[in-house]
């Protein structure tokens, strides 16, 4: 069982690309490939394609719920699957491809172990592609599969392939993304998504799901750059009247008689017990809900945070890169409140410092963010907050902008200057 336990890990995945590459299409033969689906929810998708006089079957209505989706044929918001297969498990993010659902796109990659591409082979890579990538490296995504689809609309040739191949390469170079795999499938055929196809007798290399199966997991929640860190949820009061702290852990791990400091207060405490529903631990590994007992009365409250060395950064300041998705430009003077894991808090926009060109990967001098842009700010806030450079830690090291007055998410923001940007 413990051996059954340590091969069924968890990768979290998100699938993007520009619209009608075939994303929703590729991620329906997946499920429907490796038999994910009950047979009333096939019977569902068939009845909806005969009813939009698509076809029997179109796989991409398996992830396209929403009846604006399937009445335009795209992908407006982002839709979650669970799969398993014998050897491990997977949460699903079908992202959408539209220009105007970039920050639908941005949720969706910004948990993501990995981001499958999906691309139109006889196309090639779109700016809108290159947008998407660009998103999930700043993300912090740093590991890509490109599904280089349509292939049988191109007869199979290498070229088309071989030119892809070129292309991402460069790309991932630039960006800092760890060895790109590009896989030439036909997701309305099936061809080298789950099952090896023939049609291409000059590819060797793995399907689309034995990719998937071999990546590495678990880098969404902190990848050991950084000390233990648990933003603080809830505090627990005891009949006793201990008071607790419940979150959860990321950076790295906690374990009973590590020595912690309460930011930003700075008070310096250590572990007595982590305890979970199903028992007290000795090690909380990163990713886990638990309960925190110190040795010291603090007073710690939602918006705290406790820290391993090596420590995060206190301050009211940031320079952060953002994901704007107002349909208003982002300019100076602007009031938001930020919410940075469990505090939050009101923020002025001091500066626009720069905005990214996706296509040169380059920094440009700008004054305004129009909507979908990515670019970089100077920060203040009210409080001070408790961070990590996001390269770092994707959880302290990230936060969102939203409207005082609407509650509407208006960027994605994270610590820090792009890494890849000249």
């Amino acid at each position: 069982m413990a051996q059954q336990t340590q091969v069924m890990d968890l990768l979290r995945f998100a699938t993007v690309g520009s619209v009608d590459d075939g994303k929703s299409t590729l991620i329906g033969r997946l499920l429907v490939d490796t038999r994910q689906l009950f047979d009333d929810q096939l019977e569902a998708v068939a009845h909806a394609s005969v009813s939009r006089g698509v076809g029997d079957l179109d796989l991409s209505f398996v992830t396209d719920g929403l009846r604006a989706e399937r009445e335009q044929g795209i992908t407006i918001d982002v839709a979650y699957r669970y799969a398993a297969t014998p050897t491990r498990k997977f949460i699903i993010a079908d992202c959408p491809g539209h220009v105007q659902y970039t920050r639908n796109m941005a949720t969706g990659a910004s948990t993501a172990d990995l981001a499958l591409v999906v691309v139109d082979a006889t196309a090639g890579l779109k700016e809108q592609t290159r947008r998407h990538v660009c998103i999930a490296a700043l993300l912090g995504v740093r590991r890509v599969i490109i599904a280089a689809n349509k292939m049988d609309l191109a007869e199979w040739a290498r070229d088309p392939y071989d030119s892809l191949v070129t292309d991402v390469t460069a790309l991932a170079d630039q960006l800092g993304i760890e060895q790109p795999l590009v896989v030439p499938v036909s997701a309305l055929n099936g061809d080298n998504v789950v099952d090896p196809s023939g049609a291409a007798p000059w590819y060797d290399g793995p399907t689309v799901l034995a990719a998937l199966e071999a990546a590495p997991a678990g880098g969404w929640a902190g990848e050991g750059k950084v000390g233990g860190r648990l933003p603080i949820q809830w505090v627990l009061r005891h009949p006793t009247g201990r008071r607790t702290y419940a979150g959860m852990v990321d950076g790295a791990a906690l374990s009973p008689g590590d020595e912690v400091v309460l930011l930003p207060a700075g008070i310096r405490t250590t572990i007595r017990r982590v305890a979970t529903a199903d028992g007290d631990l000795q090690v909380a590994p990163v990713g886990r809900c638990v309960d925190v007992d110190l040795t010291d009365d603090t007073p710690a409250g939602r918006g705290d945070l406790l820290a391993s060395a090596p420590l995060p950064e206190v301050t009211d300041h940031l320079t952060a890169t953002v994901c704007w998705f107002g349909d208003e430009p982002l300019t100076a003077g602007q009031r938001f409140r930020v919410k940075h894991t469990t505090r939050s808090t009101i923020g002025f926009v001091e500066h626009v410092v720069s905005r990214l060109d996706v296509n040169r990967l380059v920094l440009e001098d700008g004054d305004a963010l129009e909507a979908n842009d990515i670019g970089v700010i100077s920060l203040s806030t009210a409080d001070p907050l408790v961070v990590d450079a996001y390269t770092s830690n994707r959880i302290t090291g990230s936060f969102v902008l939203v409207d005082e007055r609407t509650n509407a998410t208006l960027a994605g923001g994270m610590v820090g200057e792009p890494t890849f940007a000249r």
